[in-house]
């Protein structure tokens, strides 16, 4: 027998002979071994320390704080709009003679792309001989510009001598015309005293006061008294008609000048106007000379050649058709996200952002940013007026100077995705679950109101 059989058949015949059987043991003899089974306590214990997990549970959710968030999809992009990918175009048209580079490759600013050669080999010839006829004559235009300008100021000086020469005649008879007429007023005078003192040598004359002879030579100096005012009278009316006849010269002069000045000034306008005229067609052939001459397509700027878009030799190209993809090497790298219509009335620039980079190894903990790993800090410094068309904005993420770097650039290549999340206000964590279950928006940050600026203030 085994032990145990022995432990149980010694335990019942050391019983009492007299002691009552339970009742179920004369029904059920086989279930008596069950009696001397201890009692299981390890679902009780069991169900207190599920009890003690769950109010544990209950204290973390009502004590942990939580950062809401929104979030963000996008990708690095440059900052600014020359450093993004762009097209290097043919400048003139023609074909494909020569490539400088490969995909791949490395160029600075200035550095041969591809050479393209125009189709007719004497172009440039052709179009360096109608820029020389067209400048030979705009020089002549000029030419001509300058001597009517001249001429303009010469005749402009004539005009000015010819009007001081007339008016200094027309004073010369101004003072001739004041000395006739002093001239007849004295002959007015002499003639009125001529005229009493004949007056009383004849009155005289019947009483023998005076002699016939001197009624004879008073009546003589009335006569020559008015002989000398009708002279001055005439020597007045000619220096009058003189004058006049000086001040419209002057008038004539005057009106030639101008005559000849503004012949003179419709030259010098249609001198320019064809100076302008040269100009203009000028200019077009020497852009395409100059394009012709530019066969050598350069690199804009710093940067790597992405793809070729043309095959040498064979295909034809237009001005402005693209023969290379460039990317320039970006000194701004910035994050561009899009975010869902109904998170951007939520977001402000200066928020701060949570990034995390694809390809980059990383464990997010989106509600506690401060524990995960791998993550980059980012203010938003644009959100766009409107969307994409789509519902979607976009937002412009620069790095945080107050966290820690972004990667290098080596790992940072425009086109790498990212995904964001803009952080919003730290609330409880059972808040926040309250919120996703009933659909709620994340809280805003209250506004300051006038009353706390002036508390503030104060």
């Amino acid at each position: 027998m085994t032990p145990t059989a022995s432990a149980l058949r010694a335990a019942t015949t050391s019983a009492e002979p007299h002691a009552p059987a339970p009742p179920h043991s004369t029904r059920f003899p086989a279930f008596r071994s069950m009696e001397l089974v201890p009692p299981v306590t390890r679902p009780s214990r069991l169900a207190w320390w599920l009890l003690v997990l769950f109010f544990l549970l209950m204290t973390f959710v009502a004590l942990s704080p939580w950062q809401q968030n929104l979030p963000g999809a996008g990708r690095v992009i440059a900052l600014t709009p020359v450093e993004r990918q762009q097209n290097v175009e043919a400048p003139v048209d023609g074909r494909v003679v020569k490539w400088h580079v490969i995909e791949g490759t490395r160029v600075n600013a200035g550095d041969a792309i591809v050479d393209i050669s125009d189709n007719d080999p004497e172009i440039i010839v052709r179009y360096q001989r109608e820029v020389d006829a067209m400048r030979a004559r705009l020089s002549e235009a000029r030419n001509r510009e300058a001597a009517q300008q001249q001429a303009i100021q010469g005749l402009e000086g004539s005009r000015r001598s010819a009007l001081d020469a007339a008016q200094s005649r027309i004073q010369m008879a101004v003072e001739r015309v004041r000395a006739a007429e002093r001239t007849q007023d004295a002959a007015q005078a002499t003639l009125a005293t001529a005229k009493l003192n004949l007056d009383r040598h004849k009155d005289l004359n019947p009483f023998g006061l005076v002699s016939t002879r001197m009624v004879e030579l008073a009546q003589l100096g009335y006569d020559q008294a008015v002989a000398d005012l009708d002279r001055a009278k005439a020597s007045l009316a000619a220096a009058s008609q003189d004058r006049a006849a000086l001040e419209a010269d002057r008038v004539k002069v005057e009106n030639d000048f101008k005559t000849s000045i503004d012949t003179a000034k419709a030259n010098l306008a249609a001198a320019r106007q064809e100076i302008a005229s040269s100009l203009a067609a000028l200019q077009p052939v020497e852009v395409r000379l100059s394009r012709q001459n530019t066969q050598s397509v350069v690199a804009p700027r710093d940067g790597i050649i992405l793809r070729l878009l043309a095959q040498p030799g064979s295909e034809m190209l237009k001005a402005g058709d693209p023969v290379a993809i460039l990317v320039p090497e970006s000194q701004s790298t910035v994050v561009e996200l899009w975010v869902h219509g109904n998170d951007m009335p939520l977001i402000m620039p200066g928020d701060k952002v949570r990034i995390q980079f694809e390809g980059w190894p990383a464990v997010q903990f989106v509600g506690w940013p401060s524990v995960a790993v791998g993550t980059f800090g980012g203010i938003v410094t644009l959100v766009d007026a409107t969307d994409n068309g789509l519902g979607k904005f976009r937002l412009l993420v620069a790095p945080d100077s107050k966290d820690q770097p972004w990667p290098a650039r080596r790992y940072l290549r425009q086109g790498v995705r990212a995904n964001g999340w803009v952080l919003l206000r730290q609330v409880p964590l059972w808040w926040e679950l309250w919120r996703q279950f009933n659909g709620f928006p994340p809280s805003l940050p209250q506004e300051p109101t006038q009353s706390d600026d002036g508390a503030k203030k104060k």
